[in-house]
């Protein structure tokens, strides 16, 4: 297993910062993911650390030894591409050897290392195949293999589950997970895909504008994002507009969409403006009074099997989203009254922009 040390590392491409002076520490055997809106730089910062994109300024260390001088040959990591990058010409065995051909590794070792990958992931006797023999997922794993074949430090993965339908996608990324864990491997994850990146990671790092935002667990970084962007991208919420009370040694009032919600903690100065973050599920329909509360109209009901999304709006018309369960008998009609229960510790609050 490897530590990943990366220090002040900055790449710019003309005007843009694609990466702004990053700096992380990955632990030995953890599947840290780098996650993302388009252009935020986090597969940028991969091929940077696995050698196709040179360092501008900064460092990166693999077992305290500095790599990001070595040629991407010696850096002891095997990329897993986003598109596949197999040799259509090559059977599945050739192209899992590639790499330990270019090593120059006996034919003999070859064999039993291609031989063992394959079994790996789960495609033992497809070597004599030919690549449009197979499925999607199934030349994904060829991917995978290659990459594993050659015994690598770390993994690197490169959106490598992008180009699967949904639900090969969620099968795929518990095979990764399941691999990683069982070999132990360190791996860096570039995804755009939030599910993905909660899923299967040990830790996330959220990256934006080439920044990182911020970086935990995924139980944390969903339950407590740090900032509005945060909160926003991870997962879905609703983001309410409001202005912040007196706070009274508990909680904080906070005036929005024409109601008003109480939050833990002290929010801000009391007429501060604040935004409030309010996840669709920590939003309970319920009748009668108690508990803090909030009221709100149903305009629209989606039926989505396992969950049911309640479109309503707020008493000024600030629309919101409530989340229930898909076996829950909803006998409601737009324009019906809701009465909406929270827990006060389910609501984030941030500086107004």
């Amino acid at each position: 297993m490897t530590a990943i040390r990366i220090e002040n590392l900055t790449r710019t491409f003309g005007a843009v910062r694609a990466v702004d002076d990053i700096s992380l520490d990955i632990r030995h055997g953890e599947l840290f993911t780098l996650l993302g809106p388009s252009g935020c730089g986090k597969t940028t910062l991969l091929r940077m650390i696995a050698g196709f994109v040179d360092v501008e300024s900064g460092s990166i260390c693999f077992d305290g030894r500095r790599i990001d001088a070595l040629p991407a040959h010696r850096r002891d990591t095997g990329m897993v591409f986003q598109n596949y990058a197999i040799f259509p010409n090559h059977t599945v065995a050739e192209n899992v050897a590639y790499g330990l051909k270019a090593r120059k590794i006996p034919a003999a070792e070859i064999v039993s290392r291609v031989d063992k990958a394959l079994e790996r992931v789960r495609l033992a006797g497809y070597g004599p195949r030919s690549p449009h023999q197979l499925s999607g997922g199934q030349l994904q794993r060829v991917a995978i293999a290659r990459a594993l074949v050659i015994e690598p430090a770390v993994l690197l993965f490169d959106e490598p589950l992008s180009n699967l339908d949904a639900q090969l996608r969620t099968e795929m990324r518990v095979e990764v997970r399941q691999l990683q864990q069982a070999l132990g491997l360190t791996a860096i994850y570039v995804t755009h895909d939030q599910e993905e990146a909660l899923a299967i990671s040990d830790r996330i790092a959220v990256l934006r504008h080439g920044t990182i935002e911020q970086v935990d667990t995924p139980e944390r970084i969903y339950r407590m994002p740090q900032t509005a962007f945060v909160a926003e991208f991870l997962g879905s919420t609703n983001m309410v507009p409001g202005i912040a009370g007196a706070f009274d040694g508990h909680n904080t009032p906070v005036a929005a969409a024409g109601t008003e919600f109480t939050v833990r903690g002290e929010v801000a100065a009391p007429g501060t403006p604040v935004l409030l973050s309010v996840r669709p599920e920590a939003l309970q329909l319920r009748d009668g009074s108690g508990g803090s509360l909030v009221h709100a109209r149903l305009a629209l009901r989606e039926f989505l099997g396992p969950v049911q999304r309640l479109h309503a709006t707020l008493p000024d018309g600030t629309p919101i989203r409530i989340s229930a369960l898909g076996g829950q008998a909803l006998d409601l009609l737009p324009g019906a009254p809701l009465t909406l229960a929270y827990d006060p510790a389910q609501i984030t609050a941030y500086p107004a922009p």
